[in-house]
């Protein structure tokens, strides 16, 4: 594609060989020679100089140099997103069918346009909806129901009873409705005797969710485990039994959140972030990555640390070191003066 086209298709002004050919996407520090980058966080403005891009999306107020061509754009991030269609690899198709190796259930209700893959199984009595699409060596167990135009990738668990929205991203290893952790324990005339509690309820997911891959998200221990519209989950993050999720949260990789607690309506869970249970992240509060939460979180605050504590109180305690060796130095310092006047 040549400079000119790209501008086109993300509305942007040119700057530079109009007929320049560009063929990928990269980074500023790995791009080469063909490829087109962005330039979104100014913290990376230092790599534009060296950068060895052939063309670079920048906003529109942008007034460093660069040896590449430019484009400039609203909103360079969002504009190189929109290339990905065009540079990166075309999506895979599914056509719609069932795989010969495919093991289906009795009772099992099927909708319009499916694909099912190799060697997946989908037990009895579950639903799936008109256009979903489910990968190789997916497990469906009883009764799931699956709504329509969801997207299971290989290796994805579902346990009993569990049911999923319509246009649910379940990625590679994904578990849903595995046991809660629970258990009962008593002396007996031998020892400890360790008594495992039931997990009777399930989990219910609802539309436009994304689960990265090798997240667990537990069934309930009584009622239902419940993922809220339109939120989104990375990689590798632990959500136990009965947590209640709101609608547009953000859970970033291995965070981890314990039985019962509730995050509210756009709330934002950094990565490596503990919850601890049977307490709420209110509306729009963030908990900072690693932190770890004892108590509730309050509508928009922005908690860090272990244990977890306003930003500015974080930030404070950062500070007291240092405030305490400045302090330490003008002691020394009126120290040495009081000497100096006394051997006078």
């Amino acid at each position: 594609m040549k400079l000119s086209e790209v501008a086109k298709a993300v509305n942007g002004v040119p700057e530079g060989d109009a007929g320049i050919e560009l063929h990928a996407m990269a980074s500023l520090s790995e791009a080469r020679e063909g490829d087109v980058s962005f330039l979104a966080n100014p913290k990376y403005a230092a790599q534009m100089k060296d950068t060895k891009a052939s063309a670079v999306l920048v906003a529109k107020d942008y007034e460093g140099e660069t040896p590449a061509a430019l484009i400039r754009v609203d909103d360079p991030n969002k504009a190189f997103a929109a290339l990905a269609p065009i540079f990166g690899p075309k999506p895979v198709i599914r056509e719609p069918g069932i795989h010969a190796t495919a093991v289906i259930g009795e009772g099992v209700t099927l909708g319009k346009d499916l694909y099912i893959g190799p060697y997946t199984v989908i037990e009895d009595g579950a639903s799936i909806g008109d256009g979903t699409v489910i990968e190789g060596q997916v497990f469906i167990a009883q009764n799931v129901s699956i709504g329509k135009n969801c997207h299971l990738y290989p290796q994805v668990n579902i346990r009993e009873s569990c049911v999923l929205g319509d246009r649910v991203i379940l990625h590679a290893g994904v578990k849903i409705g595995t046991d809660g952790y629970g258990y009962t324990v008593e002396i007996g005339a031998q020892g400890p005797v360790i008594t495992k509690v039931p997990q009777v309820g399930i989990v219910e997911i609802g539309n436009d969710v994304e689960i990265g891959s090798n997240t667990c998200v537990d069934r309930a221990r009584f009622g239902r485990t419940r993922v809220g519209d339109c939120v989104k989950i990375d990689n590798l993050v632990q959500i136990g039994h009965n947590v209640q999720i709101a609608p547009f949260v953000g859970i970033i990789a291995q965070a981890g959140i314990a039985g019962s607690a509730k995050i509210e309506t756009g709330a934002l869970i950094w990565s490596q972030a503990g919850v601890s249970g049977h307490l709420t992240v209110h509306e729009r509060a963030q908990v900072a990555p690693q932190a770890g939460v004892k108590e509730d979180v309050p509508e928009g605050e922005y908690v860090a640390g272990t244990p977890a504590i306003p930003k500015r109180k974080f930030a404070e305690g950062l500070l007291l070191p240092r405030l305490v060796e400045k302090l330490k130095k003008k002691v020394a310092d009126l120290e040495a003066k009081v000497k100096a006047l006394e051997s006078r």
